[in-house]
């Protein structure tokens, strides 16, 4: 009987760092991936990076821009790598405010290079795509130096969200419940107004699969969105970020703790979507009390008058906690997420 063969070894990654990870203090630098192209032949994608270490203990690897129209992770990134003292740092502490450069810098969700949603191409492949090549650099460089990770997100242009920080309930296996556990305490630390567990209806090449198969600590939000960053979403994003490094034993100091409700995603049940195309009218807004049947939303067909709306309707009871913006849908878009409210 022959063997099958082994798969070939992967190819190193084509990213470099000019910072070094191993170095105490606060290092600012750039993820340097060579893009050949039109205008550059020579050309590179360039990726902000943040180094933070101050002594022996965890590492905590911070991300934002994982989609490039999502700004508040962006936003209090930046300014953390602005402020922390290594000093304050007992341990390491990795910033990556826009990880998704060229999406970040188009506008975008996807990025303009290739049509590649960086969060569904995990866990990438050092000869693909470049956002097949920054996911693989994620997964083979940074994750295995990370003990807890923070993936910021918003709605962006297509969703406006109740602002909250989630994590996954995981699958059965060795060592998941004190995974699990763990994420979920460091949600409550983070202090959104709401804390989510939450599930995912598009998990497959997801960031957050990636890091939890590895054993990671993830957690991650939904801050608003709708193409901006409002002043209250901003700073619910810097205050819990800090609240998650303290209680992840990363950042010195006193957590500024902040009430949160604690909501529940747990089927497919929670997700309404639009079969058709029109102009959306919502019936009830954002953070409403909603019952299973509810009509949330009314879809009226544009191209002429005299055309009857279609309601929209919940699949179960619980808070409207995401609606679709702007105003015109089309089919297969997810117009509301409903979650049911449950004791912390």
């Amino acid at each position: 009987m022959v063997s099958p063969a082994e798969p070939p070894p992967l190819k190193p990654s084509p990213v470099s760092a000019s910072v070094d990870f191993d170095a105490k203090g606060v290092q600012h630098g750039v993820l340097t991936l060579p893009w050949s192209r039109d205008d550059s032949a020579w050309g590179s994608v360039l990726i902000p990076i943040t180094v933070i270490a101050g002594g022996p203990g965890p590492t905590a690897l911070l991300v934002g821009g994982n989609h490039g129209d999502e700004y508040e992770g962006p936003i209090a990134l930046y300014d953390l790598a602005l402020a922390l003292d290594p000093a304050e740092v007992t341990g390491r502490i990795i910033l990556l405010p826009t990880l998704n450069a060229p999406a970040f810098a188009a506008g975008t969700r996807t990025s303009p290079i290739d049509g590649g949603n960086l969060n569904r191409a995990f866990p990438g492949r050092p000869d693909g795509t470049v956002t097949e090549k920054i996911a693989d650099y994620v997964t083979r460089t940074l994750l295995p130096m990370a003990d807890v990770v923070l993936d910021f997100h918003s709605g962006g242009k297509t969703l406006d969200f109740l602002p909250f920080c989630a994590a996954h309930i995981l699958p059965d296996r060795p060592g998941a419940a004190e995974q699990e556990a763990r994420a979920f305490e460091l949600v409550a630390a983070f202090g959104a107004p709401y804390s989510v567990r939450m599930l995912e209806i598009d998990a497959e090449g997801m960031f957050d699969t990636t890091a939890e198969d590895m054993g990671k600590v993830f957690v991650t939000t939904e801050l608003g969105g709708a193409g901006t960053a409002r002043a209250e979403t901003v700073e619910i994003a810097r205050r819990g970020c800090r609240n998650l490094l303290i209680a992840a034993g990363v950042l010195k100091g006193t957590a500024d703790p902040a009430p949160t409700r604690w909501l529940d995603m747990p089927d497919a049940s929670c997700f309404v979507f639009s079969e058709e195309a029109g102009l959306i009218r919502f019936l009830v807004d954002l953070g409403a009390q909603v019952d299973t049947g509810q009509p949330v939303a009314r879809i009226y067909p544009h191209g002429r008058t005299g055309q009857p709306p279609r309601d929209l309707r919940a699949g179960r009871s619980g808070r409207l906690v995401a609606r679709h913006v702007p105003g015109l849908v089309k089919p297969g878009d997810c117009v509301a997420v409903v979650a049911a409210e449950i004791d912390s």
